[in-house]
């Protein structure tokens, strides 16, 4: 406390008996307890558990079904499960196209099913997968599961619009054929709501075909617990440079490409580079004279 002057400048009785009658009271300034300061740092607001949307006049508001909910929760949970990496490689698949235009008729004569794109890019994955055992796998807290077999899922889409993965057991132990006839029954009982709960679980690897809606690649969201998962863009032709004996040509080409999406937990982008490379490799290498 300061001590108090009267008018003028002099020091008076009463002054000093005010300064000594009050400075038990009055704490001096330097004494006083500091005020508390803002901090310098920002809170960060935490995100509410349910977002609060407005909902428009002209809104419409349709309540998920059942498989819905379900799909969209799968998704979140792999998200948070595994980091996801994605690979891309463009590959020239003219062999192949020409190859199926060449037979599909006879194809579908002698084997009674028709031949798509799909059971051909399943045969290469299966021959890429034995090449690279570590892509079929699974993760359990720090151990990999390491698959005895090849279960081949393949994401297709219903006319509800939802998702559903049908698989193909053993993979390995088809040829093209019954490849193609597994790829079709499979995909004509999804669409009809025919699979039975066993032939949509127990898949070791996925493939999903983008391309089919026009895309011409994807990020696909792996399919837990597996750690990879390949999307398949459409077919479309492009002029590419050819190397040949007499020097480097264009040509028109057709041309795809591949996504590889893998969990880079246990997964590095060497594996996940050369193994999406290795599957471009055995599509690329397509015998045209190859007999059905």
């Amino acid at each position: 406390m300061q001590l108090a002057v009267a008018d003028g400048g002099r020091v008076t009785k009463n002054d000093i008996l005010n300064y000594v009658r009050n400075r038990g009271i009055l704490k001096p300034a330097s004494q006083e307890a500091p005020k508390p300061q803002m901090e310098a740092r920002t809170e960060i607001a935490k995100p509410s558990s349910k977002s609060v949307i407005a909902i428009g006049p002209h809104d419409e508001i349709i309540e998920m079904d059942r498989m819905r909910k379900l799909i969209a929760e799968h998704m979140v949970m792999s998200k948070q499960t595994s980091p996801h990496v994605t690979s891309y490689v463009e590959v020239d698949v003219t062999h192949i196209v020409l190859w199926r235009e060449r037979v599909k008729k006879a194809f579908e004569a002698k084997e009674k099913t028709k031949i798509t794109y799909t059971p051909i890019f399943i045969e290469a994955l299966v021959k890429a997968i034995k090449d690279f055992p570590m892509i079929n796998v699974s993760v359990d807290g720090d151990k990999i599961i390491k698959r005895g077999e090849i279960n081949m899922g393949m994401a297709a889409a219903l006319p509800s619009g939802n998702l559903i993965v049908p698989v193909i057991r053993n993979a390995d132990t088809l040829n093209l054929a019954g490849l193609a006839r597994k790829v079709n029954d499979l995909a004509d009982r999804a669409r009809n709501n025919k699979l039975s709960p066993d032939e949509i679980s127990g898949g070791t690897y996925t493939i999903t075909n983008v391309g089919t809606f026009g895309n011409v690649m994807g990020t696909p969201i792996i399919n837990q617990p597996q750690v990879a998962i390949m999307a398949v863009g459409a077919i479309r032709k492009k002029p590419a440079v050819l190397e040949t004996p007499a020097g480097d040509v264009i040509a028109v080409r057709h041309m795809m490409f591949m996504s590889h999406s893998y969990d880079h937990r246990v997964v590095d982008g060497a594996l996940g580079g050369q193994f999406v490379r290795r599957v471009a490799d055995y599509l690329e290498a397509w015998d045209l004279n190859r007999e059905i």
